[in-house]
């Protein structure tokens, strides 16, 4: 059974199936792992990889997806690839004389969902393929608000066409609205209880019952103070303001992207070209 995900930023490792290239990897960075595995197995051509044109067929066989953006993902991406270089992986050992590439690339992914700034975002380890599956080393198994999943997923795409009439039908009905009434029109945030605004980036109550709704800094910061997480940028769980029932904030941040749901995935360029590090990757996104 295929998984819908809105919003999907994912980091994958490919497999290789072919007899003369067998057991080598390749790691990239996608927005739909679907499309992207047929590119890599069609070629060049077809956008795929110049690291894996003419060497396949290729599997995707793990991806770990649910990164905030584009950046996030390119980030986790090249120090992945380059765990040697990274300064947050200098710990890491390199890769054993009777290691495969295929241990070598997950005894360093395991190794990096345990390690900052990656350990406290709401990330999802999927296995795509179940044959490959292992079982993560007990000094390094993933935080616990880092699910495992297994199977396909599913990007469900959102049209330009479809989403620009809904914004012009918004900012029509906005504009029939008086401005005496606009404060009633919304909620208050929970925490600050200032009137949340259409253009602010707000978290829900995963609690169905619960109407808790906050600004997304406001409850950050919250569950930081409250928790002794000072110092971090992102919490790792807290109390619901309204309910006081314990959440964590990776279940927050997938309800309000939609990995709980069958939202549209938001619009987002495909890479169609492969580069080494995420800051060239960032350059080729804005040409």
């Amino acid at each position: 059974m295929s998984h819908e995900i809105a919003n999907f930023f994912g980091v994958y490792l490919l497999y290789n199936v072919n007899p003369k290239f067998k057991g080598r990897t390749y790691i990239g960075k996608t927005t739909d792992p679907n499309r992207r595995i047929d590119q890599h197995n069609k070629g060049k051509q077809a956008g795929g990889a110049w690291r894996t044109h003419g060497r396949g067929p290729w599997e995707m066989v793990l991806i770990i997806h649910g990164f905030p953006n584009a950046i996030s993902a390119l980030r986790f991406e090249w120090a992945w690839q380059n765990p040697e270089k990274s300064r947050r992986l200098r710990n890491v050992p390199g890769k054993r004389k009777k290691e495969t590439p295929f241990l070598y690339r997950f005894r360093v992914v395991s190794e990096m969902l345990n390690t900052g700034p990656w350990d406290r975002l709401a990330l999802t380890i999927r296995w795509l393929k179940q044959n490959y599956v292992q079982d993560f080393p007990p000094n390094s198994r993933p935080p616990m608000h880092m699910p495992i999943a297994y199977g396909p997923v599913k990007i469900k795409k959102m049209t330009l066409e479809k989403s620009s009439k809904s914004a012009s039908n918004k900012e029509e009905d906005e504009e029939l609205i008086p401005l005496s009434q606009t404060a009633n029109k919304h909620p208050r945030c929970t925490v600050c209880r200032k009137y949340l605004k259409e253009e602010d980036t707000t978290l829900k109550c995963v609690h169905p019952k619960c109407t808790m709704v906050s600004h997304i800094i406001c409850l950050a910061k919250k569950f930081l103070k409250e928790g002794g997480q000072q110092g971090q940028i992102i919490p790792v769980d807290g109390r619901c303001p309204r309910c006081q029932v314990p959440v964590l904030w990776a279940d927050l941040i997938r309800l309000k992207t939609g990995c709980y749901q069958n939202l549209e995935e938001c619009m987002s360029g495909e890479e169609n070209t492969e580069e080494d590090h995420w800051a060239d990757q960032l350059q080729t996104q804005d040409t």
